[in-house]
């Protein structure tokens, strides 16, 4: 589970290097667009939990720079794929565990033989 959340996380991040790197160089409106869409997942999550406007102020009032928003929103990113990866095993071990029990019960109830 935690292998599986940390690559999603590097090619995440890779594919966001990637588009942020174009952004600077070949600044198209396909790139534009690309890296508006791999913003949106931390700057919702940054919304959902209140920081998203307080980030917002500090950067519009010069007190943190470009880079270091993104460093924040990358941050931000690794622990959402980490928590879902989280839930989602979870919820896996979860209906694995109910689906053995249900075999185990099935086979107590036929008996031996």
């Amino acid at each position: 589970m935690g292998s599986n959340a940390f690559l999603l996380s590097i090619i995440y991040l890779l594919a966001g290097i990637g588009v942020e790197l174009a952004r600077r160089f070949y600044p198209t409106r396909l790139v534009q667009q690309l890296s508006l869409s791999l913003d949106s997942l931390p700057a919702r999550a940054l919304d959902l939990v209140g920081a998203l406007e307080p980030l917002r102020a500090t950067y519009l009032d010069g007190r943190i720079s470009d880079a270091q928003v993104r460093l924040v929103f990358g941050l931000t990113t690794i622990a959402v794929i980490f928590i879902l990866a989280f839930g989602v095993g979870l919820l896996v071990g979860g209906l694995r565990s109910y689906v053995e029990r249900r075999a185990l019960r099935k086979t107590r109830q036929r008996g031996p033989g």
